[in-house]
């Protein structure tokens, strides 16, 4: 596994060299699409991206949990989480990916 994380900077100049924007440009387009993707599921929207998976946002109740080094319980509040899925494409396309 590589230690390589992508970035907006490597998104946008990925919309640069292929779709030939500007820097600045493919920059703001990317900011675009992040924030209308961010906004959507602020607002409990699902976001699907064909052929590569959904986001959705998900409302966790309130539970008991347990320190695991002291075996104390705690209460877990309340909250929502981000949940990715990936499309069956993703999945198979990752899958490949390892067995190279």
């Amino acid at each position: 596994m590589t230690d390589k994380t992508l970035t907006r900077m490597d998104l946008s100049e990925a919309v640069f060299r292929e779709v030939g924007l500007s820097r600045n440009d493919s920059a703001q387009l990317v900011e675009s699409i992040l924030t209308h993707m961010s906004d959507a599921l602020v607002n409990g929207e699902q976001v699907k991206i064909s052929s590569f998976g959904t986001f959705s946002v998900r409302d966790k109740a309130a539970r008991v949990g347990r320190n695991p080094k002291t075996g104390e319980e705690v209460p877990i509040k309340p909250r929502r989480v981000l949940t990715f899925r990936p499309s069956h494409l993703m999945k198979d396309r990752v899958a490949a990916g390892n067995k190279k």
